[in-house]
């Protein structure tokens, strides 16, 4: 593949997406420098909690990038950052969960891609700040269990969903592990394995299905792949030197920090361009 290729002609579109000059931006040597180092960077906080970097990551690249092509250069990132991940810590995954969380997946991928649906940027922000805390609002009953399989099956389906509209299911994935009895190793492995799948859905998803389908720079791949197995590399020593306590306070910690992060970003987006188009 080439260089990444503005996909939306139309005037409305670009507004929606961004054009060409948000590509002429990104590919100056110092802006793919700057984003070697945040993905080398997300990597490592990922490494640590198995969260929160993805992020971090994919709303860098909704401001700098149209969204299917923000969406196929985080879904390469982050395939390398958790397939590596799922590599280091291969001793502790959970498979059942895997195997559930897959099925709803592919009942997920299969609705999508009759509505072929792409989301504006007010939108897909909006949507990763609200799950995490949708899902804590949820009755005790019903609360999240990674070793249920009718919850596997429907977080799989959800967060595949959130997935093809955000870019990132992390923040609810996160939850739904963490009411497990999973241990911190557990639950990187795991959910690190779940991941690669889940984007590489998504690659699939805004690489060819969508009809606004993008390219991606083989240089930016090969950086992303790079700096991601870099971070992930660089966070084991870290994570082994933690405590479970430890590491589900700080995950906690970090999921309402970005999620409310997104919230208010989101609603700015969503507020400044009703305040443009009432004008």
């Amino acid at each position: 593949m080439g260089k990444i290729t503005p996909f939306a002609p139309t005037a409305q579109a670009e507004h929606i997406y961004g054009g060409p000059r948000d590509m002429e931006i990104l590919m100056a040597p110092l802006v793919i420098i700057a984003l070697g180092l945040l993905m080398v960077a997300t990597a490592f906080l990922s490494g640590l909690f198995g969260m929160a970097g993805g992020l971090i990551l994919i709303g860098v690249l909704l401001a700098l990038m149209p969204l299917p092509a923000a969406m196929v250069l985080h879904a390469i990132t982050q395939m390398a950052s958790n397939g590596w991940r799922a590599l280091l810590w291969r001793a502790h995954i959970r498979w059942r969960p895997v195997f559930v969380y897959l099925i709803g997946c592919a009942l997920a991928l299969a609705l999508w891609s009759l509505t072929r649906y792409v989301p504006d940027k007010p939108v897909a922000l909006l949507m990763l700040g609200v799950t995490p805390f949708m899902a804590r609002m949820m009755p005790s009953g019903i609360k999240p269990n990674p070793d249920s399989i009718w919850q596997g099956t429907f977080y799989g389906s959800v967060c595949m969903g959130l997935m093809l509209m955000t870019g990132v299911s992390g923040p609810l994935l996160d939850t739904f592990f963490l009411g497990g009895n999973f241990d911190r190793r557990s639950i990187i492995a795991t959910k690190a394995t779940c991941q690669v799948a889940s984007h590489f859905t998504k690659l699939i998803y805004f690489g060819g299905i969508i009809d606004q389908a993008a390219t991606l720079d083989l240089r930016l791949a090969a950086i992303a792949v790079a700096a991601s197995m870099l971070g992930t590399t660089l966070s084991r020593r870290v994570l082994e030197a933690m405590s479970d306590a430890q590491f589900r306070r700080w995950a906690n910690r970090l999921i309402t920090t970005v999620a409310s992060y997104y919230i208010l970003y989101g609603s700015w987006l969503f507020f400044a361009r009703s305040s443009v188009a009432l004008d």
